[in-house]
């Protein structure tokens, strides 16, 4: 019998139209609790695998005949065995996700986010499962990269299909969470890679120093990037404005949320930082800027068009982070709700740095599990 597979594509598709799908997830109740397929509009129902080895009857009469059921474990292999299981029982409407929730990790989906001035366009790469928002700029047969996945191909790939070359790569800082493919995409292009120097000082490849006030051409058309130093989640943390309308905020400032300053093991050191450039340096931005930053929390934060993005002043109207008036009360709530910090992220700021080169499955690994880098 051979199992129907739902590809974290089609996966990916189902969460952003909102449809109706039940999920069965097979993976502990430990890892089901800690991370899983967000969506408001699905059902869940976590059994472990285990549980079920010596049959699905007793799980029949709650799975529903009406709407597609997909079965989820970490990698895809238990699913497809339950999935067969549940076929064998007569379901008809049952899938397992290939690649499990690994794959689903590792899924990015394009999306337009606009045209820029003089004929450019900007993309957002929603990596769903994760939460992390990697940025390409495209400006006449040239390409930015903004804060890149170590899924390189995909940039790559996208890049030659808009007959772009990828001459910039930049990172807003030295990210804890996930990998960067920057450097990667870099080294295969022959781009140049920025880096701010402030979370360099550990790294030992060579990059190009990215610093206030630098500006950076993308093809021959008027897009600039500028360097705009705003520490606070690390050290070096900087955003950029895009073509004077995009403020490519990092993991300092998010739709729903603020960065946390506790990842280099300085939160208390950097929690001022993080006010600073918060309360002083994005007041002093127009708040007509679309803010684009590098991960989101929650489904809700995305638009009906699939984007992250959000006017600075209606984030300064409505964002907690941004609306605390008392410093210390600030501080207390910066430094006191600080949620688990993101599994192996000493290890992920290693190879970030390029101390450390892990296989590709360890990589993996490494990343498994929910973003962690806002506090709640």
């Amino acid at each position: 019998m051979t199992v129907k597979e739902m590809t974290t594509k089609q996966m990916a598709e189902k969460v952003l139209d909102k449809e109706n799908v039940f999920i069965l997830d097979v993976r502990t109740e430990d890892a089901f609790e800690d991370w899983k397929i967000e969506s408001e509009h699905f059902d869940y129902m976590n059994i472990p695998y285990f549980d079920l080895l010596d049959g699905v009857e007793d799980i029949l009469d709650q799975l529903p005949k009406d709407r597609e059921v997909v079965v989820v474990c970490a990698k895809g292999g238990s699913s497809q065995m339950v999935a067969e299981m549940l076929e064998e029982e007569g379901m008809t409407n049952v899938y397992s996700l290939e690649g499990g929730m690994k794959a689903w990790s590792e899924h990015l989906v394009p999306v337009k986010v606009n045209d820029l001035k003089d004929g450019g366009e900007l993309y957002q790469f929603v990596r769903i499962g994760k939460g992390c928002l990697s940025y390409m700029v495209l400006s006449n047969g040239e390409a930015a990269l903004i804060d890149a996945t170590r899924m390189t191909d995909v940039y790559i790939d996208f890049a030659n299909e808009k007959n772009a070359q990828i001459t910039h790569v930049f990172d807003t800082h030295l990210h804890a969470d996930h990998i960067s493919g920057g450097r990667q995409i870099a080294e295969q292009t022959k781009a140049t890679y920025w880096l701010p120097p402030k979370d360099a000082t550990e790294v030992v490849f060579n990059y190009q120093p990215l610093e206030d006030g630098e500006n950076v051409k993308i093809g021959n058309t008027t897009i600039d990037i500028h360097a705009l130093y705003s520490p606070g989640h690390t050290i070096g943390s900087t955003s950029f404005v895009v073509d004077d309308q995009y403020l490519m905020s990092g993991d300092i400032l998010f739709i729903d949320s603020i960065g946390r300053p506790d990842l280099a093991g300085k939160a208390e050191d950097w929690v001022g930082d993080l006010r600073e450039t918060l309360y002083e340096r994005y007041k002093e931005l127009s708040d007509e800027l679309v803010v684009l930053p590098a991960h989101f929390m929650i489904m809700d934060e995305l638009n009906e068009d699939g984007t992250v993005a959000e006017k600075l002043g209606t984030l300064f109207e409505k964002n907690h982070g941004l609306n605390i008036e008392d410093e210390n009360e600030f501080r207390k709530m910066v430094t006191e709700n600080l949620p688990p910090q993101p599994n192996a992220y000493q290890e992920i700021r290693e190879t970030n740095m390029g101390k450390i080169t892990p296989e590709e499955e360890d990589q993996r690994e490494m990343e498994i599990g929910p973003n962690r880098c806002a506090v709640r």
